[in-house]
């Protein structure tokens, strides 16, 4: 018995079962909730009906909130047209509110953000996910413009709820022009910041 498993989010730091091989790779016509990404990591169990047993019953309870199991192909870097392991599980969602309780819908980029900054579930806050995505794509060296684009956006979230907390910023609140003013400085300033940092310095922004 062989049983491959991709994980395209959490999984792909932090598994939480015991396997026998990884390789990275993506897969396609697929997307994430907030990502179009297709990169992340496949994991093997050999030979073992009660590890392949226990590593499914663990990954039924924490990936609970996906409605789908699918069998898909997955691809490595270096050659994307022919499979490097077919028949390789993946947990997936069905867009639909009406199906699946957890799908929020579509959003933009700023209410994502917003959403991610102050959201929280049994694992944890949701921007610590967000941003050990980010990480976890950059360690694996496929990197997601879009995933960092987000996670930017909620860095800027982040900053405006302390930035608010600071007692000039406080009493400016009753003069709403200098507020305003003072703010889309401080906004330019971060926004140049932020274009100017690079990739491997990024994760030292949190």
């Amino acid at each position: 018995m062989v049983l491959w498993v991709f994980g395209y989010g959490s999984l792909v730091w932090n598994p939480g079962f015991d396997f026998d091989e990884k390789i990275v790779g993506f897969i396609k016509h697929y997307k994430r909730v907030f990502d179009l990404g297709k990169w992340g990591t496949a994991y093997c169990i050999r030979g073992d009906i009660a590890r392949e047993k226990a590593a499914m019953q663990y990954l039924e309870r924490r990936e609970c909130e996906y409605d789908q199991k699918t069998s898909v192909d997955f691809y490595k870097e270096e050659d994307n047209l022919k499979p490097a392991v077919t028949g390789v599980l993946v947990f997936t969602s069905i867009p639909d509110k009406k199906i699946n309780k957890y799908y929020l819908g579509p959003a933009s980029l700023d209410e994502t953000a917003r959403q991610i900054a102050t959201a929280s579930g049994p694992c944890g806050n949701n921007r610590d996910y967000l941003f050990l995505l980010e990480k976890a794509m950059f360690n694996i060296g496929h990197e997601d413009d879009y995933v960092i684009e987000l996670a930017n956006e909620v860095r800027k979230v982040l900053f405006l709820g302390s930035l608010l907390q600071w007692p000039y910023f406080a009493k400016l609140r009753m003069q709403d022009n200098k507020y305003y003013t003072s703010l889309n400085a401080f906004f330019a300033i971060f926004e140049l910041t932020s274009v100017n940092v690079k990739r491997r310095e990024r994760f030292m922004l949190k």
